[in-house]
């Protein structure tokens, strides 16, 4: 029953989407309108400049703060008595893949929302930091070394659940978490189809470049 709670905890703050309502009340537009058309803070950062990017960004970290800590505090208060503290992981697992797919899909605005990759973060920094450093640290070193925020992005959910694995893999929630953290690499990997058919194809824009409409990549 928690895995259920914990996912719907999740969908409900992931579907708070931060750049629709930033760019609806600050600019008076909707950014699913603009630009890529998708609802990401890279998108936001484009049509409306850094200050609004990085107000998104971090709307979008907090939400998915607030959302594994919601869903914690719920397993403790009533879940943690019968399944044990062990648990916690798992369910942060939950609520981080319930916050994506509420990001992505939400429901209070038509189901059309962003890629996910600020609200994975949010919540892998909170289910374990080490976890949430050394994929960080991949996004860095591929960002730095290719300027692709959409190959940076689904390295990093790529190494989630190997490093699920690393840390976690003589605990008995390991085949779990790694599963978890597999279906999170695959919601990345399905949200960003369109950029791996550019970056095949050699057209996926890169930062700092300006391409066409089509070529353009998205958080």
């Amino acid at each position: 029953m928690y895995r259920v709670v914990s996912l719907l905890i999740g969908y409900l703050f992931g579907g708070i989407q931060t750049s629709i309502i930033y760019s609806k009340l600050v600019a008076g537009q909707d950014i699913r309108e603009h630009g890529s058309k998708n609802a990401g803070s890279t998108n936001v950062l484009r049509v409306l400049g850094k200050k609004a990017g990085v107000t998104v960004f971090i709307g979008d970290l907090i939400k998915s703060i607030i959302a594994i800590l919601v869903g914690q505090w719920v397993y403790v208060q009533f879940f943690a008595p019968e399944h044990g503290p062990s648990n916690w992981v798992v369910v942060g697992l939950y609520v981080a893949i319930g916050a994506i797919l509420g990001h992505s899909y939400p429901v209070f605005f038509q189901f059309r929302g962003g890629k996910g990759i600020a609200v994975t973060i949010g919540c892998i920094y909170l289910i374990d930091v080490r976890i949430g450093l050394l994929s960080t640290l991949l996004f860095y070193i591929c960002v730095k070394s290719t300027r692709m925020v959409s190959l940076s992005s689904m390295l990093l959910t790529s190494s989630i659940p190997f490093l699920i694995g690393l840390f976690y893999w003589s605990s008995d929630f390991i085949v779990e978490a790694f599963f978890l953290g597999t279906i999170i690499t695959l919601i990345t990997v399905f949200r960003h189809k369109a950029n791996i058919a550019r970056i095949i194809a050699g057209t996926e824009a890169k930062l700092g470049e300006k391409k066409p409409e089509e070529a353009k990549e998205d958080d």
